[in-house]
């Protein structure tokens, strides 16, 4: 049986992670109120940012700006966007 939360970034009632995306008190908040959906979202969105800005995750500052860009997004605050992306339709 799926469980359900409500999602922090798109305000409504989905089906959640499995399991905490990582360890710690972190990864059981975002288990808690981060959709399936929206870290699927995030994930390709994180993939963009390192790839475009040359993130290097063994850098603790890169890793810190990722966390940063991800509470803005679930937070549906201001992101960094990858230049030049145009999403689909």
């Amino acid at each position: 049986m799926t469980r359900t939360v409500h999602c922090r970034k798109y305000r409504k009632d989905l089906p959640g992670l499995p399991v905490p995306p990582y360890p710690g008190a972190k990864g059981q908040e975002i288990y808690e109120t981060v959709s399936q959906q929206a870290w699927t979202d995030w994930l390709k969105q994180q993939t963009m940012l390192i790839n475009e800005k040359h993130l290097n995750m063994a850098d603790p500052e890169h890793r810190k700006y990722l966390q940063e860009e991800m509470e803005k997004f679930f937070d549906n605050e201001n992101f960094d966007r990858a230049e030049g992306y145009v999403p689909e339709e």
